[in-house]
């Protein structure tokens, strides 16, 4: 716990201050310049963190948070959305300077769920869908991707998932597949599955698409959702990992705790996140 408060004092007092100082009342635009130009690793939000506001309310918090890179879940733009929905939202959140840079995460448990998935990709412009696809349709969504030139990068969701507990169990099913299918990592639920995600990543480099970063309270199945750097997630080796595989997607913060207030939560995770990736530079 010391070694907790002497980073935060050292770190989180100064690189924090990117996410935390928007609530204070200073604007998203006097501190993102500095801290992307600092930050070589490309911070996002997972749609599902906002699972609780609409989008207007999720833009004005990824405002006040000073992230632009956002992963679109379907609470917020619904798979069966008209053109003219989607050309809505997707315009009021570029009008808002977020840039939505995939969708997700999109379950497939049918050819005909694979289709719709891959249609909506392709309306709302993004070249990847981090998805689950049912083991009979992987075959499908194989030949999806090569139809569309979209990436699908499968994620897993730890122990209670039958199909994909941990990025292994996506790892042996498409290694051998088209290149453009991959691995969405969500490193909180890799932890609870047993398998430390700064090893995950560098095991599964070549794969790798897409990061879903949080913390967890324990390294077992009963492990719970916590902000970033209170948990057992070693975040220095994480960077390290992410340094060393020259990764250059985008880890997306996904906030589970509080989810009706999340905006501290959301603020103190990135703060961390960002100080741990600073420090390493």
């Amino acid at each position: 716990m010391s070694s907790r408060r002497n980073f935060i004092q050292k770190t989180a007092m100064g690189l924090a201050g990117s996410a935390v100082l928007p609530l204070l009342g200073k604007s998203a635009a006097a501190v993102a310049p500095e801290a992307s130009a600092a930050l070589p690793i490309t911070v996002g939000i997972a749609g599902f963190t906002f699972a609780k506001f609409d989008v207007d309310q999720s833009i004005a918090m990824m405002k006040r948070i000073g992230v632009t890179n956002l992963s679109v879940k379907d609470i917020h733009l619904p798979l069966n959305s008209s053109d003219e929905k989607i050309n809505a939202v997707i315009g009021k959140l570029r009008g808002a300077g977020i840039n939505v840079y995939t969708v997700g995460v999109i379950y497939m448990r049918t050819k005909e769920a694979v289709d719709q998935a891959f249609q909506y990709a392709r309306k709302v412009g993004v070249n990847m869908i981090v998805g689950v696809p049912s083991y009979d349709v992987l075959d499908y969504a194989e030949a999806q991707v090569k139809a569309y030139d979209i990436r699908l990068a499968i994620h897993n969701h730890g122990p209670e998932d039958k199909l994909y507990p941990g990025p292994k169990d996506v790892y042996d099913r498409i290694k051998d597949r088209d290149p453009r299918v991959g691995l969405c990592i969500d490193i909180g639920h890799a932890m609870r599955a047993g398998s430390p995600p700064e090893k995950a990543i560098r095991d599964f480099k070549d794969r790798l698409f897409d990061l879903h970063i949080k913390d967890v309270s324990q390294a077992v199945k009963e492990g719970k959702a916590i902000e970033i750097g209170r948990g057992v997630i070693d975040f220095p080796a994480v960077i390290k990992s992410l340094r060393k595989i020259k990764f250059n997607g985008v880890c997306s913060i996904e906030f589970e705790k509080d989810m009706t207030d999340p905006l501290p939560g959301i603020a103190e995770s990135i703060g961390f996140f960002k100080g741990v990736a600073r420090g390493g530079e």
